[in-house]
């Protein structure tokens, strides 16, 4: 990453420049972008464009990057069994959350989504988010199975990786893969998807099951 300017008008100018590569890539792809027309877009000289960035490439990395971290929402999952609605409403509006994100996201995914396959330090990046959102999500299904209301058979590590890697893949495929799904189905779909492979019941109390005693 670029070092960020000390004043106040350069990190202006790098954040116009950040939002109009953004414009740009969604507009034109990686390859088809050009600098000049990038400089254009925030309406800055094309020499000013190094001052703040070394390469259409390290510009694009660092939009990469921030697009990532706000897709990173499914991280609200249930932190016990006593929160608004429970467990599964949690899951539920993290999987809407993330959806909808995806959905503002979907037209620079797309570019992302191509320049990983060859761009190694993009597909770092991806890896990086993929990386904390799992740990995030084990962290809330250990809990989950602490409070009782997960089935503690599930290994926290493989139920993380699958679950979290079914909603980025559904999203991809919703969004940038011309899938014709209708957005409240596919958040109760996933959802469901969610709370079986957990063994979660919508219909139990979380406060009840987690006081239940053995047998």
């Amino acid at each position: 990453m670029d070092a960020e300017p000390r004043s106040a008008k350069g990190r202006r100018t790098r954040a116009r420049l950040l939002e109009a590569g953004k414009a740009v890539f969604e507009r034109d792809g990686f390859l088809q972008a050009r600098i000049t027309d990038i400089a254009a877009e925030a309406n800055v000289s094309h020499g000013s464009f190094y001052h703040y960035f070394g390469s259409k490439e390290s510009l694009f990395r660092e939009i990469a990057e921030e697009v990532e971290v706000r897709l990173v929402s499914m991280d609200d999952i249930a932190q016990d069994g006593t929160g608004r609605g429970g467990p599964i409403d949690r899951i539920r509006d993290a999987n809407r959350s993330y959806l909808l994100a995806y959905r503002r996201e979907a037209k620079i995914m797309r570019v992302i989504e191509e320049v990983s396959r060859y761009d190694e330090e993009v597909r770092a990046i991806r890896t990086k988010r993929d990386d904390y959102l799992g740990v995030r999500l084990e962290s809330a299904i250990a809990r989950l199975q602490a409070e009782g209301l997960a089935d503690k058979r599930i290994d926290k590590r493989y139920a993380a990786t699958a679950l979290g890697g079914m909603v980025a893949r559904f999203a991809e495929t919703m969004f940038i893969g011309g899938g014709s799904y209708e957005l409240d189905r596919a958040v109760e779909q996933l959802t469901l998807l969610w709370a079986n492979a957990l063994g979660l019941n919508e219909s139990d109390p979380p406060v009840r099951r987690s006081r239940r005693s053995p047998g």
